[in-house]
C-alpha cells in the first residue's frame, strides 16, 4: 500500500505540473502572436532601409563623402551586444547565445580579450548573469528593455551605442541574437552593426545605386543613416522577443506532451500494482480459508 500511495503522489504531482506547463504554453502562444504581427509588419520596412543603406554606404564613398559612421581605422576595442531573454524556460534559446559569444571571444576576438579591450553590453538577465560571473567587461545593463519594448526605447539605447561609436570609445560593435524564423525555429545571428560596410546585402543580384542627393549627402549622413542603424538594432531586439516566446512556447508543449506520457505510465504502474495488492490479498484470504479447514 505505501507503494500505491507513492505513486499516487507521483501523478498528483506530474498533473500540477502538466497545468503550469500548459498554462505557460497558452500564454506564450498568446504574446507571440501579438509579438510575431510585429515582426513581420517591420520586416520588409528594415529590409528596404538595410538595402538602402548598404548602396549609401557605397556610394559615398565613391563620391568621397566622409561617413562618420563607416569609420574602421582599426578593430582595438570591440563591445557585443548580447541579447537574451528575462527568464528561463525556452529550450535552448539563451544558452545558444552564450555559445556563439563564447566562440567569438575564444576565435575571433582573442586579441581584443586579453588585452581587455572586448565590452559586453547584455541585454536580458540571462545574459548578463553569465557574463557577470565570468567578470567580463560589462556596461549596465539593459534587462528593462523588454518591460516595454518600443522602437522610442530601442532607438535610445541604439543611438548611446551609436554615440561611443562617434567618440571613439568602440571601434566595432556586433549583435547576437536568435532571428525568429517561426514558432519551432530561431536562427542564431552575428551581425555587424557598426561601423557601415560597403559590402552587399547577401543578395546575389544586388548592385549598388550611384544615388542622386538631394539636399546634400551631409544631411542625408546626418538624418537617415541614424534613423536606418535604429531601425536596423530594433529590428534585432524585437527578433529576439518574437523568437524567445516562439520558444517558451516550443518548449513548454513538449513539457506537457511529457508530462502527458508520465501520467499514462505512472496510471499503467499504478494500476498493476493495484492489481498485484489485491491478487496477494485474494491469496492471503484463501490461504487462510484453507488452513481452517485441515
Amino acid at each position: 500500500m505505501a507503494n500505491l500511495k507513492a505513486i499516487r503522489i507521483r501523478i498528483s504531482s506530474v498533473k500540477s505540473t502538466r497545468q503550469i506547463t500548459s498554462a505557460m504554453k497558452m500564454v506564450s502562444a498568446a504574446k507571440l502572436r501579438k509579438a510575431q504581427d510585429k515582426i513581420l509588419r517591420l520586416r520588409p520596412y528594415a529590409s528596404k532601409l538595410s538595402e538602402i543603406l548598404t548602396g549609401l554606404t557605397s556610394s559615398l564613398a565613391e563620391n568621397e563623402i566622409e561617413n562618420i559612421y563607416a569609420r574602421s581605422d582599426s578593430s582595438e576595442k570591440i563591445l557585443i551586444v548580447v541579447v537574451t531573454s528575462n527568464r528561463g524556460l525556452c529550450g535552448a534559446f539563451n544558452s545558444n547565445v552564450i555559445k556563439e559569444t563564447r566562440r567569438l571571444v575564444s576565435e575571433k576576438y582573442e586579441n581584443q580579450f586579453r588585452k581587455g579591450n572586448l565590452y559586453f553590453l547584455a541585454v536580458g538577465k540571462k545574459g548578463y548573469d553569465y557574463l557577470r560571473k565570468q567578470k567580463q567587461n560589462l556596461l549596465p545593463p539593459q534587462n528593462e528593455l523588454f518591460n516595454d519594448l518600443t522602437f522610442d526605447n530601442a532607438s535610445s539605447l541604439a543611438e548611446d551605442i551609436m554615440n561611443r561609436f562617434l567618440s571613439g570609445e568602440f571601434d566595432r560593435v556586433e549583435i547576437i541574437y536568435n532571428q525568429f524564423k517561426n514558432a519551432a525555429v530561431q536562427n542564431l545571428t552575428s551581425e555587424l552593426f557598426l561601423p557601415l560596410t560597403a559590402a552587399a546585402s547577401g543578395k546575389a543580384d544586388f548592385t549598388p545605386v550611384d544615388y542622386i542627393y538631394e539636399p546634400s549627402g551631409e544631411k542625408i549622413i546626418k538624418e537617415l543613416i541614424p534613423k536606418s542603424l535604429k531601425i536596423q538594432f530594433y529590428k534585432a531586439i524585437l527578433n529576439s522577443f518574437v523568437a524567445e516566446h516562439g520558444a517558451r512556447m516550443t518548449a513548454m508543449h513538449k513539457a506537457t506532451d511529457n508530462a502527458t506520457e508520465m501520467i499514462r505510465d505512472l496510471t499503467l504502474q499504478y494500476n498493476k500494482a493495484r492489481q498485484a495488492a489485491i491478487t496477494n490479498q485474494i491469496l492471503e484470504v484463501v490461504s487462510g480459508a484453507e488452513a481452517l479447514k485441515g
